[in-house]
């Protein structure tokens, strides 16, 4: 079975690859490149569910499953921000440095420092471009003042989960994946395809 994976980052193809793996046998991702789909995809969906679908439903186009993702921070206190708009929180594409020092100057004076990483993933059929199965993972932790760890990228250093006593950017990519909002999404996503394939 081959899956088209909206996206052209190989390392993501990778982890998708073997993540998916583990849970379903002879399936292959395949990236946007790799079925001829090129130019970039406007996100323009309000939430995380609207962009998934608007880029599993480009990949479709190939023929094959389309599966899309988008995932982000939402910090409760803020009202779900950033959001859509993690990685160009403070206007400028993955400036991670940047993102952070913005989202704690507005929780500086906030007591409740909730938030959870969430990952929506969509999958589109080519026989139904219109329709669409969404899978949601979440992590759940809280923000804190300091940065801590090397590991990950992102908001990592700052989004400490209590059961790990760790932030993120602490935890081995092995402890990440088995706790993370992608890998939890990637799980029920699994479940649904091996109930497809039977």
């Amino acid at each position: 079975m081959k899956i088209v994976l909206a996206s052209r980052n190989k390392h993501k193809i990778e982890e998708w690859q073997a993540t998916l793996g583990k849970y379903v046998d002879g399936v292959e991702i395949l990236s946007l490149d790799e079925v001829g789909i090129y130019g970039d995809i406007e996100e323009n969906g309000e939430t995380f569910a609207e962009n998934a679908l608007i880029k599993a439903r480009v990949a479709a186009k190939s023929g094959y499953m389309g599966v899309g993702e988008d995932s982000g921070l939402s910090v409760n206190v803020l009202g779900g921000e950033p959001g859509i708009y993690s990685a160009r929180y403070a206007g400028e594409h993955g400036n991670d440095r940047k993102n952070n020092e913005l989202l704690l100057s507005k929780l500086s004076d906030k007591t409740d420092r909730s938030a959870s990483f969430v990952c929506t993933i969509a999958c589109v059929l080519p026989d139904n471009i219109e329709g669409g199965e969404l899978f949601v993972g979440k992590t759940y932790g809280e923000i804190i003042n300091e940065y801590r760890g090397n590991n990950g990228f992102g908001y990592d250093p700052i989004f400490y989960v209590e059961s790990m006593d760790k932030t993120f950017a602490e935890m081995s990519g092995e402890e990440k994946n088995a706790i993370s909002h992608r890998g939890k999404a990637i799980e029920l996503f699994a479940e649904w395809l091996k109930n497809l394939k039977n």
